[in-house]
């Protein structure tokens, strides 16, 4: 029994990772929609791992660890092979210069830049009520939610049409990932409106943007997201 108490948690976590593996070779076959599912999974365990290890005081030191590898590969090699697969149709040429590699492999930017958010959140000991940067899941749900909206519905076309576009939307979230910005987390301090007004008006308005836009309102929350941040940088503490 204290077998399972002590273990439950990282068979979550290695279960985020086992889905992220299988929603990577998914991707890189262009079964986007697959992808989409892993990672909704991955999600779900990444969420109940922490939650489980709380419950059942079975934190350790193995599974901090475990859950910033595995974490690596749902929510940092994805995003990247989005990317990668974003850029594939333009081959080596970027506005009319003829590289000697495939620009696609400019993509895994956001993979390396995921390693270090996440090797840099694990030394941070500040980040508890608030995120230094974009986290890497939310940064995961930008990235994938634009592409998989573009693939089922054609929207976000002026993006995936532009190669620059392409490579300045990796450059600025590989950024943001390591950026001093404060990002809100939806940890509550108290059970005051005052101190949690900030995550009101990020779940009144996410509500309202998925409702109104659904799959396509995906990305768009992580933006509301984003601007909701700065706009409350001052009470972010």
């Amino acid at each position: 029994m204290n077998f399972i108490k002590n273990n439950l948690a990282n068979a979550l976590t290695l279960a985020n990772l086992f889905a992220g593996c299988i929603g990577a070779i998914h991707l890189i076959l262009g079964d986007y929609q697959t992808t989409a599912i892993c990672l909704i999974l991955s999600s779900i365990f990444d969420f109940f791992d922490g939650f489980v290890a709380r419950a059942l005081k079975s934190n350790s030191n193995l599974g901090l660890q475990l859950d910033s590898l595995a974490d690596m590969v749902s929510f940092g090699v994805i995003p990247g092979l989005t990317m990668y697969k974003a850029l594939e149709p333009f081959g080596a040429e970027l506005l009319g210069i003829h590289f000697p590699f495939e620009i696609k492999y400019l993509g895994l930017i956001v993979t390396v830049f995921s390693c270090l958010r996440l090797a840099i959140f694990n030394l941070d000991e500040e980040q508890r009520y608030y995120f230094k940067g974009l986290n890497t899941p939310t940064n995961t749900v930008l990235l994938f939610g634009l592409y998989y909206a573009f693939k089922e519905t054609g929207t976000f076309s002026f993006l995936f049409d532009n190669e620059l576009l392409l490579i300045l939307l990796t450059l600025l979230t590989s950024w943001l990932l390591i950026s001093p910005i404060k990002m809100m987390a939806m940890k509550f301090k108290s059970k005051q409106l005052k101190d949690n007004y900030p995550k009101v008006v990020l779940l009144v308005g996410g509500i309202t943007i998925l409702a109104i836009f659904q799959v396509v309102g995906i990305p768009m929350l992580v933006i509301y997201y984003i601007v909701v941040s700065l706009v409350f940088q001052g009470q972010l503490k």
